[in-house]
């Protein structure tokens, strides 16, 4: 098969692809068509059905696997597909491995990794609270190398909630060697806590969409109610330490326009936001530009409120 990442402007469609998301629309002057996102492991695409009604259109649902005949061409710096037939595959025209999204970094070792950073924490309190989900609580180890960070804006990938947890951790110990008043043990356990609540407000692939709590609740909220589960399983946690913990957790998106329901209070609250902020930028910006076939201006990003460009050293 031919990967989405491998099509640039101009190319032919005539493949196999998951059907991730299926909407129906109509457009300013009141024409009904369809937008379809396709995936496969290396990622995403946005597709239209502008003709609906066409024979060639056969039935079909979200979590499909379906043929697809277009034309790919690029729009505001993004590849879409013009889909002008679909047909609906059955199982066995398809390896279902060739369509999920899966980190580039090998997930063992990154959770090796991940392992390492909690056999650093002195406080004896955070260790133990790490190694309560991270070491004993299968379940939710599990659920936590397989799930994404996000459902399409950064590292919306098999172990992609793992590669962005570790990236904040690495971000977040070294801003504990530049700036000493940092309390190390603290931030790096908020850094490893920070996202948790995502385990619950994704599903895992192929849906990768939203579970009826994240919608309720959100993997902030949700978060911290984890942090304060584990921490009444351990005998004399400290209160101060939970809710400075928990307020990290509250405080990572920074401002309230951004979910945060807290603005940090605390100098480690602040360091998390700030690493958790970049990790997530850079990481958007390195898929945007890793999907792209553009050399110069890429276009207007509604993310950056900018017009991007690919860097050129000359």
């Amino acid at each position: 098969m031919k990967y989405l990442k491998d099509y640039k402007d101009g190319d032919r469609v005539s493949d196999i692809y998951l059907c991730k998301h299926r909407q129906a629309a109509v457009t300013k002057n009141g024409k009904p068509y369809e937008t379809v996102i396709l995936q496969d492991k290396t990622g995403t695409v946005d597709a239209k059905i502008w003709d609906p009604n066409n024979a060639g259109i056969a039935d079909f649902d979200v979590l499909d696997y379906i043929e697809v005949y277009g034309d790919i061409h690029s729009f505001q710096g993004a590849l879409q597909i013009n889909i002008k037939r679909i047909r609906r595959c059955q199982e066995g025209e398809y390896n279902a491995a060739d369509y999920l999204p899966v980190s580039k970094k090998s997930i063992p070792g990154m959770y090796q990794e991940l392992l390492r950073y909690i056999g650093s924490v002195e406080n004896p309190y955070l260790k133990k609270l790490l190694e309560a989900f991270f070491v004993e609580d299968e379940k939710f180890a599990e659920a936590f190398r397989k799930s994404s960070a996000a459902k399409t804006v950064h590292h919306g990938f098999v172990g992609g909630l793992l590669e962005h947890t570790l990236g904040v951790v690495k971000l977040c110990d070294y801003y504990c060697k530049a700036y000493p008043l940092l309390k190390r043990d603290l931030l790096l356990a908020a850094a490893m806590c920070h996202d948790i609540g995502k385990t619950k407000e994704i599903s895992l692939f192929p849906q990768n969409d939203y579970t009826d709590d994240g919608q309720l609740l959100g993997h902030i909220v949700m978060g911290s109610e984890m942090i304060g589960e584990k921490a009444r399983g351990i005998p004399g946690f400290p209160k101060v330490l939970e809710s400075q913990l928990k307020h990290c957790i509250l405080a990572h998106h920074g401002e309230y326009e951004f979910g945060s329901p807290k603005k940090p209070a605390i100098m480690e609250a602040l360091a998390l936001n700030l690493a958790d902020n970049a990790d997530a930028k850079l990481e958007t910006f390195t898929e945007i530009l890793e999907g792209t076939t553009e050399t110069d201006w890429l276009g207007y990003n509604r993310l950056f409120e900018s017009n991007l460009r690919m860097t050129r050293m000359e």
